[in-house]
Parts: structure tokens; sequence; C-alpha cells
């Protein structure tokens, strides 16, 4: 075990757990008082495996991919200065959820970058955009949280620690916070969302950057499809689905970015079997090995004491998405030292693949196709690429406002809300099974990707303390039904094959 897992082994185990033994003072004419020690102490398990974070690199363009990364977001050691540990709270009130320390972004600090620059208002309301129902609930993996470190320090002053760790509980969705950080193309911008608008401001641009000031409200105008009034859709949908309609009223502004579709395409490589965590450090080291770096960004630290009181020594490093040109030199073998597994003989055969069909260009064409079911056609041609992959790329960044993303959690919405028979039996998302399901939102919804998107969003667990009681019980109700039929058929397969034994 390491000193910083030791550090916090005992600071946590200090803060948890009152001492067992008592010593009892031999009072004048009193008897000794024994205090007998618990029968059954609880155990205290060290952080046996903390988070580590490389230092920062050098702006160097091509690195070692064979050397050890961690998440740049999770620092070696504390910050010489820390919040003050707290009191140990009563042994007999119930231990807080375990929490590991993770470092953050704070808003006092990014303030500091590029101070010249001011907020810029993108003159959109909330119905029109909220990028806390958009930028991270699945459709990209490029947007960093920035918290509020005034409103956690409020949060430690008032010992709410469950929402003090709920900072770091989620890795799908971001209802509560209200800033973000994120590179697109070779900039770096923060995003804030305001109660009546959406403001950006630039904290870096690459010296080849074509995108200024005065074409940057533009630019985002495009990325997140602003031409495209969202309220009427809402309305519409919402005549369709007297459900969605209630979600419709809680999480407004939910949109589908328009994403570059190079790397939307890599990016969902990655995300094939795979949680957001791990999405996230996939493509952080992609970006990181083969990207151009363009600024480190400060981080605290929080813990289960409290957030470090001043930036640690250690950054967040910020690198553009490669290019299919800075990507030509990479190997399979490259890719599975930097963790891709199986999917890095995907990347390498894609890439070749997309560089013989034209490259970007050719991407950029299905934009002018009409049919969803025709682009899906085109993307499963590449390697390791599936039907549920190839309607994301097409929804995420090519224009396919019907396209509809099928996994297990799309097709219980589907079986759910719409049809209980459209597996009809089956044990898997079949062909014909996942153009039924897609088929249910399609035939109900104009911009049926759209509003697939929001339905899906409403099932995050993020997202639940907004949605009407009613519809969380019923969630959790169908929820129980289902894993107890899907136990039921287990044991009955299980006891045919006993009896299938016997014979």
């Amino acid at each position: 075990m390491t000193r910083r897992s030791g550090r916090i082994a005992s600071q946590c185990s200090k803060s948890l757990f009152t001492k067992t033994n008592a010593k009892v003072k031999k009072e004048e004419n009193q008897p000794i008082i024994k205090v007998e020690p618990l029968t059954n102490p609880i155990k205290v398990e060290p952080l046996t495996n903390p988070n580590t974070i490389p230092k920062t690199p050098s702006p160097k363009k091509r690195k070692n991919a064979s050397s050890s990364r961690s998440s740049p977001r999770t620092p070696k050691r504390l910050s010489p200065k820390r919040s003050p540990t707290r009191s140990s709270p009563s042994p007999r009130r119930k231990s807080p959820k375990k929490f590991i320390p993770k470092s953050i972004l704070c808003s006092s600090d990014i303030a500091k970058i590029s101070p010249d620059n001011s907020w810029i208002d993108l003159k959109v309301p909330p119905h029109e955009l909220r990028p806390s129902a958009t930028l991270t609930t699945g459709q990209c993996f490029n947007w960093n949280v920035v918290h509020d470190d005034i409103r956690i320090r409020m949060m430690e002053e008032n010992k709410d620690m469950d929402i003090l760790t709920s900072a770091s509980a989620s890795a799908w969705g971001t209802f509560n916070e209200t800033e973000w950080v994120g590179p697109i193309s070779n900039m770096i911008l923060s995003i804030k969302e305001t109660p009546d608008t959406t403001m950006y401001r630039i904290l870096y641009q690459s010296p080849t950057c074509d995108v200024n000031h005065i074409n940057m409200s533009e630019f985002l105008t495009d990325y997140f499809q602003l031409e495209t009034a969202l309220l009427p859709l809402y309305q519409s949908w919402s005549q369709n689905d007297e459900r969605l309609s209630q979600i419709a009223a809680v999480i407004p502004g939910l949109r589908i970015i328009r994403q570059d579709p190079v790397e939307c395409l890599f990016s969902f490589i990655c995300s094939s079997n795979n949680n957001i965590p791990r999405i996230t450090k996939m493509l952080s080291s992609f970006r990181e090995t083969y990207g151009e770096k363009m600024m480190d960004l400060p981080v605290r630290l929080l813990e289960c004491d409290g957030l470090s009181l001043e930036p640690l020594e250690l950054t967040m490093a910020i690198y553009s998405f490669p290019t299919l040109e800075e990507l030509k030199s990479s190997t399979e073998k490259e890719l599975r030292e930097m963790g891709l597994g199986y999917r890095a003989k995907y990347i390498i055969e894609t890439r070749d693949m997309l560089i013989d069909f034209g490259g970007k260009e050719y991407l950029l064409s299905l934009r002018k196709q009409s049919d969803s079911k025709a682009v899906q056609e085109e993307l499963i041609q590449f390697s390791g690429i599936g039907r549920k992959v190839a309607d994301c790329v097409a929804l995420f960044s090519l224009d396919q406002h019907n396209a509809i993303p099928v996994d297990v959690h799309v097709q219980h919405i589907a079986s759910r809300d719409y049809d209980p028979t459209v597996l009809d039996g089956a044990k898997s998302l079949t062909p014909t099974i996942y153009q039924k399901v897609a088929r249910l939102f399609q035939d109900r919804f104009e911009y049926a990707g759209w509003a697939h998107s929001l339905l899906f969003v409403a099932e995050l667990k993020s997202f639940r303390d907004v949605l009407p009681a009613e519809m969380v019980a019923d969630m959790d109700k169908w929820r129980e039904a289902e894993n107890a039929r899907k136990a039921a058929l287990k044991e009955a397969k299980k006891e045919n094959a006993r009896k299938a034994a016997l014979k």
C-alpha cells in the first residue's frame, strides 16, 4: 500500500469510527468501571488501489504508447493545503457510502484562464437548449463538468456530505451542474447554463484555427443545431405520448449535437461493451497519444472530508482529437497498450477503410442521405461497427434525425411503454427485433431520434429527482418485474438442464 492510500485510509477511518476501548478514571470511593471492547468490530478496509495521475506530459507531438497512463482527473498526492478534518460522527449513526477521492475542475480556477475573453450570450432560451441535459448524457465524451467550489464549500459547512459526494457519484448526466469545459476541433470552450440562456467563453484557440469571435456563435449554432426549433418538436411529441409529455415538462432543452463525424465514429467504436468512465479514459489516452496538446487546466482534490483549498500541482491536460492524417502511423500494438483491447484492431481497420473511401468527405456526404436505414447500411461496412454504433454515428454526426440507436435500455422503454410483445420470445436483439423496436419510435414521432434521446435521458439515475414520483415508482416496479421474469427464466433453464442430466 502506498503512502497516499495509507493517508486516505487513515483519514477516512478516523472520521467514520470511534475507538472501541475507553479508559475510565478511578474516582475516589467509586468502583472501577470496565468498558468491554466491541465483540464484532467493524473492519475498515484500506484503499488498496488508489487512483493516480501521471505527470503533466510535454507538448511533444507523439508519446510512447507503452508508458502507463492514468486518468488525468485523479491526482497522485494531496495538495499541501486541505480542508480541516471533520470530527467523528456518533458510532450509532449510519456510515456514509464509500467515497473515492477524485480531482475536479472548479469554477473559480477556470475563471482565471484567459480572463480577457468574456462570456458571450448565445441568446437561446431554456426551452431551446439546456446543456445540462445535452452535453454529458451519452452523445459525446469530450465535456468535463466544472464544479461550483463556492457551493461545495457551503455544503461542507452545512455538513451535507450526501450532496457533496454526489458531485462524483454519477458518470451519466450532470443535471445539477451549470458549467462545462471541453475541446471542439482545435479550440477549448467553456459553456455555461443560466436560468435564462446559454453562454460560452473561449479558453484556448489554436493559431491555425479559422473560427474567430465574430463567427463563433455561428459555429455553436451549427454544433447545437439551433436552426431546428425545439419547442414545436416537444409539443408534437407530447401530443403523441402522455408519458413523454410529463418528461418534457421537467427536462427541457435536450438537443442532438452535430459532432465531427470522424471523432464520433472512432469514439463510438470505443464505446462498444463499455462504460462511461472507461470510454472517457480510453479517448483521453487516444487524444494524448495522437492529438495536439492545447493547454493544462488546474484541478482540486475532492475527498471525503472536503475540497482542497488550492489547486494541485498536477493538472488536467487537454488535447485535440486526432485527424485521419495523424492516425496514419498508429498501430494495433500501440492501441492495445493504451487499453483499447480488442477494439484496437477495429480502429486500425476502420481507419484504413475510411481513407480508402475518401476520408472525412465520405462521411460528410452521408449527411445528404434522407434514409437513415441506408446510412446504417453504409456504416456497418466498417470494422467493429454494428447497427447500434452505426445509428449513434448517424444520429449524432450525420443529420439522420430518425436514426434510433437500440440497446437493451431502449428495448426496455419500448417493451414497457409501447409494445410488451416486441421481443416476440427472442432472447437477443436480432436485426429483425432491432428494426421492430426502432419502428415503434419512428412511427410515433417526427425527429424520432431526438424524441428517443429524451426518453433515454429520463431513465438516467441523475435525472430521477426531477421526474414525477409516480413515474419513478412505475419505472422501479417494471424493472423489478423484469428482473424477476429473467430470474425465473434462468431458474427454469437450470431445472431443465438438471432434468436432462437425470435422463
